[in-house]
C-alpha cells in the first residue's frame, strides 16, 4: 500500500471552496495495471465544470478531478509488455490526474517521448486532440483549403492554427480583441479578424473568395452565426463549445439555400468510442509536432498540489497569459 496526496471534492459547488487536499491509499497493482507517478496536470474548464456539477460526466464522490496529465511509470504488473519502468506516459481518461500517483489498466496508457516536457505532454490529450479530430473527421481537407473558427485565441483555437499550418490548411480566426492579431499570426494564423468587423465582407476579401467548407464553433450565439455565414454551400459547421452560453440559432436560409451541415463534437465521447490504434495514430502525430516545438501550449504558472485553492482561483480568472498547471514534486 502507498499513500499519496490528492485534490478531492466530496460535494458539487464552487471549485475553490469544495476541494481539499487529502491522503489517499493506493492498493497493490494487478497483473494488467501500472502505477503512474504524476508529474504535471493542467486545470481545464471541463475540470471546473465537473466539480461544479455542470458537466455531463459526474464521477461518484468523493472524486479526484483532472482529465489530463502526464507522468512516469513507477511499477507495472507482470502482464504489461508495452510499457517500461520510467516511461513518460499520458494519464488515461477517467482516472483523475490531480494527485501524486494513480493506478490504472495498462491497455489505456500511451507512452510519450522523453524529450517532450511533462507540462506540454500533460496538455496534449484535450485541446490538441480536439483540434486534430475536427480537422480530420468532418471534411476531407486538402493543402490550401481554408477553415474558419471563432475564439481563435482559445486553447483549441491555437491548436487548430498550429496543426493546420503543418498540414497545409489555411485558417481564418475570429477574436474579440485586436491585440491578439499579431500574437496569433506569430503562431501561424493566416487571417485574424475581430468580431466587430463586417465579417461577411472581410472574410471573402482576405481569403480571395475561397470556398470554405469547415467552420469550428466554440462560442454559440452570434459567434456561431458569423462562422456559419462564411461557409460555402454544403459546408460543415462543427460546434464543440458554448463560451457565450447562448444556443446556436440557424437561419432557415442557411439550410434551404446553402444546405449547410451542423454537427457537434465532444472529445470525451471520441475517446470512449475510438480503438487504441486510432488513438495511437493521433498521438504519434501530435508527439511529432510537440517534439519539434510546433505544437505548444503557453503556461502562465505552475502550482504545487497543496496550493490547490490558489491555483483554481487563478484558473477561474480572465485575462490569464496561459494555462494553470499542477506540477507534482
Amino acid at each position: 500500500m502507498k499513500n499519496v496526496s490528492a485534490i478531492v471534492y466530496h460535494e458539487h459547488g464552487d471549485p475553490a471552496t469544495v476541494v481539499r487536499v487529502e491522503q489517499r491509499e493506493l492498493p497493490e497493482i494487478k497483473a494488467d495495471e501500472v502505477r503512474i507517478r504524476i508529474l504535471a496536470a493542467p486545470i481545464n474548464p471541463a475540470d471546473l465544470n465537473t466539480i461544479e456539477g455542470k458537466y455531463p460526466v459526474r464521477p461518484p464522490m468523493p472524486a479526484v478531478p483532472g482529465v489530463e496529465g502526464a507522468g512516469v511509470v513507477e511499477a507495472a504488473g507482470e502482464e504489461v509488455t508495452h510499457l517500461n519502468i520510467g516511461d513518460q506516459v499520458l494519464v488515461p481518461h477517467g482516472v483523475g490526474s490531480w494527485r501524486e500517483a494513480c493506478i490504472c489498466p495498462a491497455h489505456g496508457v500511451f507512452a510519450v517521448p522523453e524529450n517532450i516536457a511533462p507540462e506540454q505532454a500533460a496538455m496534449l490529450k484535450i485541446n490538441p486532440a480536439t483540434a486534430w479530430r475536427m480537422l480530420h473527421d468532418f471534411v476531407e481537407l486538402k493543402p490550401g483549403d481554408w477553415v474558419v473558427q471563432n475564439a481563435g485565441n482559445s486553447g483549441v483555437g491555437r491548436a487548430v492554427i498550429q496543426i493546420a499550418k503543418q498540414l497545409g490548411f489555411k485558417t481564418v480566426s475570429i477574436v474579440r480583441r485586436a491585440e491578439l492579431i499579431k500574437e496569433l499570426e506569430a503562431e501561424g494564423a493566416d487571417v485574424v479578424l475581430t468580431d466587430d468587423e463586417d465579417l461577411r465582407k472581410r472574410i471573402p476579401e482576405r481569403t480571395d473568395g475561397a470556398k470554405i467548407m469547415l467552420a469550428l464553433n466554440s462560442v454559440g450565439g452570434e459567434g456561431a452565426l458569423h462562422v456559419a455565414n462564411a461557409l460555402a454551400p454544403h459546408g460543415t459547421h462543427v460546434t464543440f463549445g458554448a463560451m457565450s452560453l447562448q444556443p446556436v440559432r440557424v437561419p432557415n436560409g442557411l439550410l434551404i439555400f446553402k444546405d449547410l451541415r451542423f454537427r457537434g463534437f465532444w472529445v470525451t465521447k471520441w475517446y470512449e468510442e475510438a480503438g487504441n490504434s486510432a488513438k495511437q495514430e493521433m498521438f504519434e502525430n501530435l508527439f511529432k509536432f510537440a517534439q519539434r516545438g510546433i505544437l505548444k501550449t503557453k503556461v502562465e504558472k505552475t502550482y504545487a498540489i497543496h496550493e490547490a485553492k490558489e491555483a483554481i482561483l487563478r484558473a477561474q480568472q480572465g485575462g490569464r497569459d496561459g494555462k494553470i498547471v499542477f506540477r507534482m514534486l
